[in-house]
């Protein structure tokens, strides 16, 4: 839809752009689903298959007419049949905002990934920031890059915001931000609700190993909203059947696959490889390559002999000390891990604290001295 925006945006004509910000029920399609309807009278997209379009193009026609953003609510009522509403029994909220020449970030390419960030509480702006960049995606970055825009869409230090962005755009998902739930010094009194529209992929999640600990950790990261990928070299052990939560299932030699998909440009700051594999053979290699790409997180499963060894071995294929530095070995924190998804739990607790920007100290929150949110911490480093 950024397209059709952008091609409408150089014509000068004004559009509606008409959002699924919240879904409930059964609905045919998921928030963040866009449908724009230019000042010329072109619909582009659908919401709903057709139960409630009309009145959706009605509501844009008069937002193209005065201006004015507005939420619109369609559900199934058994007490109206004839009033517009989903047959499929479920509710849409809309957010239905005027898009004017000028007033649209530029998207660097078609298909380039992006996020669109918008305020879209009453008698707020809806001018869009472009979020760009997948090394944007934490909340250091955000503040890095977009600081000083987020503090003028808000009126309030954006730290909490780029907190709460964060995990939604490293995800690459769609989804709305209520500032005000929580209250505080930092609201004012009031409130703020931002609309993230991503289009940023899932972050890639690839496991090095076909074994019980794999199949753990796909499962996992798949709740997470992670793109898993599980590769091996050994064809008896790396089947799809064992491995039901992974999305891909790659039987090849596992640095010779990371090498093709970094060349491909499929590997970004936001891609975690974990090696589980628990063979030198395959460890040594894959790590090398891994660490010398510039990726969220690295981590490798051995017992601390087994890390000396890797290490020693990293070291002799030329493995440069500012590279060693970025391997999380052993993986995982220190949480009495025993079984499979025990350690699956261990794992992703190190991936959250290494991703998050925070300052995590690992420690039971009851154990934590001060603030024990992570956008108070963020606030105070």
């Amino acid at each position: 839809m950024l397209e059709e925006l952008a091609a409408a945006m150089a014509e000068g004509i004004p559009c509606a752009a008409a959002t699924i910000v919240r879904a409930s029920g059964s609905v045919p399609r998921p928030v963040g689903t866009t449908m724009l309807v230019s000042g010329t009278g072109v619909v582009s997209g659908s919401l709903s298959g057709g139960c409630v379009e009309a009145a959706v193009v009605a509501a844009a026609e008069e937002v193209l007419a005065d201006g004015r953003p507005r939420f619109e609510s369609f559900g199934y009522s058994d007490s109206d049949a004839f009033a517009v509403g989903l047959s499929c029994g479920g509710t849409l909220d809309v957010f239905i905002s005027p898009v004017f020449p000028g007033t649209v970030p530029v998207v660097p390419s078609p298909g380039a990934p992006c996020a669109l960030l918008r305020r879209i509480d009453d008698g707020a702006a809806s001018v869009p920031l472009l979020i760009g960049d997948p090394a944007e995606a934490t909340p250091a970055g955000l503040l890095s890059a977009h600081g000083p825009d987020l503090a003028a869409m808000l009126g309030i230090d954006p730290a909490r915001a780029a907190a709460r962005l964060a995990p939604l755009l490293a995800a690459g998902r769609t989804g709305v931000v209520e500032l005000g739930e929580f209250g505080g010094p930092e609201c004012d009194g009031g409130s703020a609700v931002l609309l993230l529209e991503s289009r940023l992929a899932p972050p890639r999640l690839v496991l090095i190993g076909s074994n019980d600990f794999s199949a753990a950790l796909a499962r996992q990261g798949r709740m997470l909203g992670y793109h898993v990928t599980i590769c091996d070299a050994r064809p008896a052990f790396t089947v799809p059947e064992r491995f039901p939560d992974a999305h891909e299932v790659h039987v090849q030699w596992p640095d010779a696959y990371l090498r093709g998909e970094a060349s491909a440009g499929r590997l970004d700051a936001r891609t975690v490889v974990c090696v589980l594999s628990h063979d030198a053979r395959f460890d040594v290699p894959v790590l090398a390559e891994a660490l010398r790409l510039e990726l969220a997180f690295v981590g490798a499963m051995g017992s601390r002999r087994t890390h000396d060894a890797r290490l020693a071995a990293l070291r002799a294929a030329g493995v440069a000390g500012p590279e060693l530095a970025k391997l999380h070995s052993p993986i995982g924190l220190d949480i009495g891990a025993a079984t499979p998804e025990e350690t699956a739990v261990s794992v992703f607790a190190e991936i959250v604290a290494a991703r998050s920007g925070a300052a995590a100290s690992g420690q039971p929150l009851r154990d934590v001295s001060g603030p024990i949110h992570p956008t108070n911490r963020l606030r105070a480093s």
